[in-house]
């Protein structure tokens, strides 16, 4: 009896350990997809050497102005100018790396910590606020710039750069999309389904994947069990790329190449960059209950403008009087940020149902005109002569008179 259960114990495991048919062939040599066994570098190895000074210089200048918008943005949200702000100081090379690859035809599809990323594209860095400071709808025109709108829900950015990117193909138009995503947006269903129908339909599209060790307050090793984010390109049968996301030379030449495989009909590629959050994750988080000052300062020995300026400097590409003139311009922008930022802004309630629809449907007509008679009301009751108050002046003062 006991000899029979053995048995039917070893049909039972065999039959759930199925071998594939004999004309069966993987679709994809998964080799070629498998990412860099570590993050791959060029500051401070001799690859750099070969590097174009001018693109140094710029990547330079980009991360000096980034660093300083950082910190003028977040001494905003102190004073009540915004209502919140997530700092990318720390990640700054691989935002400006991501705006400086791109073509001026291709778009940008950025998330909401990717403020940087639209400044260094060319936008204006009070529009670029503007979502963050709670007035009008995203601040700037995206078709005007190729920059999508800051997207605060995780990763649903990406299928909207890979409809785009897809759409392009099809009409022939000559257009990449990048779309940037932190390692959180990565437990999202928007990121897998995005990498599956980039994969199938071959879009020129690349994933940039900021990792910078924390979606919030969970590390990484809480939300996957793969070897490297950029591991999961292989699953979709797609290259994927592991850079160190603190080396801007290192971050633009991988996105640029990706851009110009996926221009000539390559398909997509996923980059994962691997940088540190330097700051809270916004100025509402305490980050020092779930990391070590240890840990911070650890990363600070990596910060990607010491790294960048290390190399200028070693290659006498980066004088005083340069270095100076680059901190007078970032301090420039931050002063005409200041500025422009210290007025309230004049909203028009009206604008919420301005591009809802194409046409307005009856619901939201509906409701305009009852907005318009509250805001009517309330301007007669304001323009009432009295107490300030709008009554009879028989108030709380007159009851304790009496």
């Amino acid at each position: 009896m006991e000899q029979a259960a053995q048995s039917g114990q070893d049909s039972s495991a065999e039959a759930y350990r199925p071998t594939p048919p004999p004309a069966w062939r993987p679709r994809t040599d998964p080799a070629p997809l498998l990412p860099d066994a570590e993050p791959y570098r060029v500051l401070g190895t001799e690859a750099a050497a070969q590097a174009d000074p001018a693109l140094l210089r710029s990547l330079y200048a980009h991360l000096v102005r980034g660093r300083r918008f950082n910190a003028q943005a977040t001494a905003l949200t102190k004073q009540g100018r915004l209502a919140v702000y997530p700092s990318s100081t720390g990640q700054e090379a691989c935002e400006v790396a991501a705006a400086l690859a791109l073509e001026e035809r291709d778009w940008l599809f950025p998330s909401y910590r990717d403020t940087l990323a639209a400044v260094a594209r060319g936008l204006d860095p009070v529009q670029v606020l503007s979502l963050l400071r709670g007035d009008w709808h995203n601040g700037y025109d995206p078709r005007a710039h190729r920059v999508a709108p800051l997207s605060t829900p995780l990763a649903t950015q990406l299928p909207h750069a890979v409809g785009l990117a897809h759409a392009a193909r099809l009409k022939g138009d000559d257009v990449v999309a990048l779309a940037i995503v932190g390692d959180g947006g990565t437990s999202e269903g928007d990121f897998h389904e995005a990498l599956n129908f980039a994969a199938v339909w071959q879009a020129p599209v690349v994933f940039l994947v900021q990792n910078n060790g924390f979606a919030i307050s969970v590390p990484l090793a809480k939300q996957s069990a793969a070897p490297s984010l950029a591991h999961k390109a292989v699953g979709y049968g797609i290259p994927g790329r592991l850079v160190d996301g603190n080396d801007a030379l290192a971050v633009h030449q991988v996105l640029s190449e990706a851009l110009a495989r996926a221009r000539t009909g390559g398909g997509p590629t996923l980059v994962e960059a691997v940088t540190y959050r330097m700051e809270a994750h916004t100025n509402a988080d305490d980050a020092t209950r779930y990391r070590t000052d240890e840990e911070v300062d650890a990363w600070r020995g990596h910060d990607p403008i010491d790294l960048l300026r290390g190399e200028l400097t070693g290659r006498a590409l980066l004088d005083e009087a340069a270095e100076q003139r680059i901190r007078e311009d970032a301090e420039a922008m931050a002063a005409d940020l200041r500025e422009r930022m210290n007025g309230d802004a004049e909203l028009d309630p009206a604008e919420l149902f301005t591009h809802v629809f194409a046409e307005p449907t009856g619901q939201l007509r509906e409701q305009a005109a009852r907005l318009a008679a509250e805001l009517a009301a309330g301007a007669e009751v304001a323009a009432a002569p009295g107490d300030g108050a709008g009554g009879s002046g028989t108030g709380a003062d007159d009851r304790g008179a009496r």
